[in-house]
């Protein structure tokens, strides 16, 4: 099946808001996503390497940022 790669990317991302967290002032999210969108995102600059052996991945402050937006933007209740 052929699917919009940037719209999973985004999606994946956003997700990653959700199950981030502040570790030593370093934003991280477990890494329990599909492998070929967090090489992805490695590869765009948004979070650190998935491959490594760590849980969790760190989210660079421009990953940090995208999540929070696009978390909300996919996925905020209307005011």
């Amino acid at each position: 099946m052929e699917y919009d790669q940037e719209k999973v990317d985004e999606a994946v991302l956003a997700l990653l808001y959700l199950t981030s967290f502040t570790d030593h002032g370093e934003t991280r999210a477990w890494k329990g996503m599909d492998w070929d969108a967090m090489d992805r995102l490695c590869e765009k600059g948004y979070i650190s390497n998935p491959k490594s052996k760590a849980k969790s991945v760190a989210l660079t402050d421009e990953g940090r940022k995208l999540s929070e937006e696009l978390f909300f933007k996919l996925f905020g209740k209307a005011k």
